[in-house]
């Protein structure tokens, strides 16, 4: 006989479930809100989800930790690896993996040592990006015609500016507020920098010439919002030359650092960007003083120099006597040359007619027959001699001429002629194929804009006995004979009503249709 062993026990039984639900409510009732200063490890970066997850430890001990996508976006600074954080947040369990961990609102770096630490490493990585270089620096508009301020709407650093500006050179002041210290203040700075850039295209509001971006003093944690990533990328990159006034002359920051212009104060940034009007008016007075002295003397020197060359020019009578002399002795050789030439023409005239005698002019005659006898004496043999090279010239060339050459040429020209025929089939075929096309595409038009298509989708046409369409019911009157022609054939119909109310027509039904055949075609009467 077996025996059946029972256990009994006062202990009560909790499920997995039950155990890490109590756990997580003790935990999270017994600590609350709390501060967790330690080192950050296991920084991946964000999840895909925005979530970020990683571990806070120090020599001893460690826990896990999440900052949820929305409190990620509030954080000030960009956690990273091994960096020292003081976290506030809640602590709970995961009842999935049976762990603690801290759910971080915020976070901070430990110490202004880890501050500074921070920012020597955002520096150095920025500046090997080339944020900082020198040669990228623009140069400030010397009188610039509007000013862009980014600055808090409701400090005095804004006051401070526009009172400079209006005492030194009154000119426009755009105005992009927003808040200068708190978690938000970089991306607005930044949004501020890149909206006044985004301004060449705006219709309404023209672009500023130079940027202020100013704030006041303040510690190193007032100031953070300056270092950030985003905003120190925003300045670099803009096109319109920026003056940095962040805070005091002791205080600086990475905007500083990429800004055209660092300005110790708000007040030195403002006297950069213009110049002293009441300065710039003496200087002109000066200049137009010196210009208009500078003329005065040059016109005195020119009439002086004038006046000099004009004493050592010589005298119109002085100019004009040795052309006049010239002049006088001309006129006294003209008419002892005249008779000159008149002589030495009259000379060559009567030696000219001395050799035209009619003696001399018979002999010339005798002379020029000789030599047309002579030329036709030779002419004969001349012909004779061209002949026969002109037929020793057509010999060689019959010869250099033979059949086969002859063979060649023609079967070239057959080629050609082949080619020329297949060519032309060719183009005929073409031009038979485009009126083809022509022919099918008005054939298609046509029947369009043909009645008989209209037919086909169910209308008629009312013909009087001439065959005259008829367009209007006035047209009608009772006992008309009609014929209603359709897409199939023509039928008699005879009009019943003749009182025609065209704005709101009344069609009868037909008391009954009747085909009958009629001559030509046509079918019964409708009565």
């Amino acid at each position: 006989m077996t025996e059946k062993l029972e256990t009994t026990s006062n202990v009560a039984e909790y499920t997995v479930s039950e155990i890490s639900g109590a756990l997580k409510r003790t935990v999270e009732d017994t600590f609350g809100h709390v501060r967790v200063r330690g080192e950050i490890s296991g920084y991946r970066g964000p999840h895909s989800s925005g979530h970020v997850y990683f571990s806070l430890k120090d020599d001893k001990a460690r826990i896990e930790a999440v900052v949820w996508r929305g409190s990620m976006s509030r954080m000030r600074f960009q956690p990273e690896e091994g960096m020292e954080v003081i976290a506030t947040g809640k602590l709970t369990t995961y009842p999935g993996s049976s762990k603690y961990q801290i759910v971080i609102e915020q976070m901070e770096p430990a110490g202004a040592g880890a501050l500074m630490a921070l920012l020597e490493e955002r520096k150095r990585k920025l500046g090997a990006e080339g944020l900082f270089d020198s040669t990228a620096k623009q140069l400030l508009p010397y009188m610039p015609r509007i000013i862009g301020v980014v600055t808090s709407p409701t400090g005095a650093v804004i006051r401070d500016i526009i009172h400079r500006i209006t005492d030194r050179f009154p000119l426009h002041v755009l105005v992009w507020p927003v808040r200068v210290q708190g978690e938000t203040s970089g991306n607005e700075v930044a949004n501020a920098v890149n909206g006044f850039n985004s301004l060449a295209n705006s219709a309404v509001f023209p672009q500023p010439d130079v940027l202020i971006v100013a704030r006041g003093g303040g510690s190193l944690e007032d100031l953070w919002g300056f270092n950030d990533e985003v905003v120190v990328r925003a300045v670099a990159a803009s096109h319109i030359p920026i003056i940095s006034a962040v805070g005091h002359e002791t205080d600086w920051t990475l905007i500083d650092l990429a800004a055209d212009v660092r300005a110790p104060t708000p007040t030195g940034a403002a006297e950069m960007a213009v110049p002293v009007k009441a300065d710039l008016v003496a200087h002109l007075a000066t200049l137009g003083a010196r210009l208009s002295s500078g003329m005065s003397r040059y016109l005195d020197r020119r009439r002086q120099a004038q006046r000099a060359l004009a004493r050592a020019l010589p005298s119109a009578d002085q100019l004009l006597a040795l052309p006049r002399r010239r002049f006088d002795e001309t006129a006294a050789r003209l008419g002892r040359a005249l008779q000159a030439n008149t002589q030495k023409k009259r000379g060559e005239f009567d030696g000219a007619a001395r050799q035209l005698s009619p003696r001399l002019l018979e002999q010339k005659f005798r002379e020029k027959r000789r030599e047309i006898s002579a030329l036709s004496a030779r002419l004969p043999r001349a012909v004779e001699i061209l002949v026969r090279d002109r037929r020793a010239n057509f010999a060689r060339r019959s010869v250099r001429l033979s059949i086969e050459q002859t063979s060649r040429l023609a079967e070239r020209g057959r080629q050609h002629l082949q080619q020329l025929d297949r060519r032309q089939i060719q183009a005929v075929k073409l031009l038979l194929d485009r009126a083809k096309r022509r022919r099918d595409e008005q054939w298609r038009l046509l029947n369009g804009l043909s009645h008989t298509s209209i037919l086909e989708r169910g209308f008629a046409i009312v013909l009087d006995p001439s065959g005259t369409p008829i367009k209007r019911a006035s047209g009608i009157a009772a006992g008309d004979d009609l014929t209603l022609r359709f897409q199939d054939g023509d039928i008699q119909a005879l009009a019943k009503d003749g009182d025609a109310k065209p704005a709101q027509p009344k069609i009868e039904k037909p008391a009954a249709i009747k085909k009958t055949p009629v001559p030509g075609g046509s079918q019964g009467s409708l009565f």
